[in-house]
């Protein structure tokens, strides 16, 4: 299999062949034990190829510069792991793109993954002729289909082989629930009085403080949010007076401090006392930019027949209040300059997210509208109405989903005797329904008493909780 490209101009099909090592390192099928990673993969690419998108657009000036950070595979059969790899085979790269062509963007992705570039020589060349109509719009990630030929050829692992594998060595519920039940009730047993100890000062200092709640940005484990919620309370006790402006506010333990676009407080794990007070000094600064977020939010509803625009935390990059604040505004004033003909509650009960890296409007599955902030209004109305219908269905079908849910999941609880059952975002409302109703069926006493998550992958983790994937085999 040759690299070399055939094609005049690095069109969207050109940047799919130029990318593939990239997209067979970071794939987020490759993570499937790994649902963090997996997670913030997708987010990354889905951004990476809007800005891929967004370069081939006609009469586009420039990009805003958008960091971006992958999980990458170590995809080479050698045993001299590179030095930056974490013990899962897989190491974190961050990296900034400000190019505004698909050929130094392509360049500068796989040379911040450290990937070969080899197959790029003589395509710069190339990227100056005229862009072929026909290669317009082209998606730029898709599912990659290769030759046997290919892995031969360059030493790369097969991922269907790969992935064959996996389901070949994965057991059965009941065989990893007998080898494994004994190590977490050892495990959740050595972490009970660390489990009294994380409720006793999450509850003490959301009385005294008058908290909404307190939650964590990551999966940490039991002993590491004790250590999170005691250094705050060190710092109550030093500076009670520092504390009293987070009154009425959800806590958020997170990688960087500062509000989210939530309106949450977050606070840096890796930050000193000294930080988080000057970020509580700076609390009524950002409530006055969150009353003027809620305002631009209620004026875009009532120009777009009364869409809500909504946002959705996820495990990927938080979205700080302040880049909220920018979006909203800039989408704002473009809708302004336009004068919209839309019943002021036609669309009602319809909701819509608003991202920076798309250049065409879509209904995402769940039925909500992903719009982007630089839609041309016109275009936005004509599709808003369009599909108005097709999104109130999806919204009735995602909340039927949501409710059938929560239903299983406390029936799961009472017939099973846990102590919790949660799920990972990756996993949707079906999938979770799915498998609960089939653990019903399966009645396994051996998870009596434990904290079960559903996810992708099977594993003990550190304080006795129980990851079963959600197609688990019986």
């Amino acid at each position: 299999v040759s690299y070399s490209l055939q094609l005049r101009a690095l069109s969207g099909a050109d940047a799919v062949n130029a990318l593939r090592p990239f997209y067979f390192a970071v794939h987020p099928d490759f993570f499937y034990q790994y649902p963090r990673e997996r997670e913030v993969n997708e987010n990354s690419l889905k951004r990476l190829n809007g800005y891929l998108e967004n370069l081939q657009m006609p009469g586009f000036s420039s990009l805003k510069p958008m960091e971006l950070t992958f999980y990458v595979r170590d995809t080479k059969d050698s045993g001299d792991l590179q030095p930056d790899l974490l013990t899962s085979g897989f190491r974190s790269v961050s990296f900034t793109l400000h190019t505004n062509d698909v050929f130094s963007t392509v360049m500068n992705v796989l040379k911040s993954c450290s990937l070969p570039v080899e197959h790029m020589q003589g395509l710069k060349a190339r990227t100056e002729s005229t862009k072929r109509p026909s290669e317009a719009g082209v998606p730029f990630y898709r599912t990659i289909k290769w030759d046997k030929s290919y892995y031969t050829f360059t030493g790369f692992r097969d991922p269907e082989e790969d992935l064959k594998q996996a389901r070949r060595v994965e057991p059965t519920l009941s065989l990893w629930l007998r080898n494994n039940e004994p190590e977490a009730a050892a495990k959740h047993s050595v972490s009970l009085p660390r489990r009294e100890e994380l409720s006793r000062l999450k509850k003490e200092l959301c009385n005294r403080f008058d908290l909404a709640d307190i939650s964590w940005q990551r999966s940490w484990g039991v002993a590491h949010r004790c250590c999170q919620l005691q250094s705050l309370s060190r710092l109550s006790q030093q500076s009670p007076e520092a504390l009293i402006t987070l009154q009425g506010h959800t806590v958020v333990f997170a990688d960087q401090s500062g509000m989210n676009a939530s309106g949450h407080v977050m606070l840096g794990t890796m930050d000193v006392h000294h930080q988080w007070t000057k970020l509580f000094q700076q609390l009524p600064s950002y409530r006055n930019l969150q009353q003027q977020t809620d305002w631009l939010k209620e004026r875009i509803s009532l120009l777009l027949g009364g869409t809500q625009v909504v946002h959705m935390e996820r495990l990927g990059p938080v979205q700080p209040i302040t880049e909220l604040y920018s979006t909203l505004s800039l989408f704002h004033k473009n809708l302004m300059s336009w004068h919209l003909r839309l019943h002021p509650r036609s669309l009602q009960g319809l909701t819509m997210l608003l991202e920076n890296d798309l250049s065409n409007p879509r209904l995402h599955e769940m039925g909500h509208f992903i719009i982007p902030t630089n839609c041309d209004p016109p275009k936005l109305q004509v599709f808003l109405q369009s599909h108005a219908h097709k999104a109130r269905e999806r919204t009735h079908t995602k909340n039927q989903l949501q409710a059938e849910e929560e239903v299983v999941v406390q029936q799961c609880l009472q017939s099973l005797s846990l102590r919790s059952l949660s799920k990972e975002p990756s996993v949707s409302s079906s999938q979770m329904i799915q498998c609960c109703k089939r653990l019903l069926e399966q009645r396994s006493p051996l998870m009596q008493g434990l904290h079960v998550c559903i996810s992708h992958f099977y594993s003990v983790m550190q304080d006795g909780d129980l990851c079963l994937p959600w197609d688990w085999k019986s």
